[in-house]
């Protein structure tokens, strides 16, 4: 059983900045969104922290978090 990576920690005397997360996206049911990949489409069910149901009008699609490639409108 192996531990999972602790984060780097950044030097105040680095001359290179700290790395930055984003913060994670939440949506909610009935929201519009655009997706790289699939256009625009609307929140029909959400799983906290996990995944988000999306209809895009074509298909309805389970976008895992962290919805790198999904914004909203």
């Amino acid at each position: 059983m192996t531990k999972p990576a602790a984060p780097k920690r950044h030097l105040p005397t680095s001359p290179f900045r700290a790395s930055v997360t984003p913060a994670p996206k939440h949506f909610a049911m009935g929201d519009q969104v655009t997706h790289d990949m699939y256009g625009l489409g609307r929140v029909i069910g959400i799983e906290d922290g996990i995944a988000a149901l999306v209809d895009f009008g074509s298909a309805q699609m389970r976008i895992l978090s962290p919805y790198a490639k999904m914004t909203k409108l």
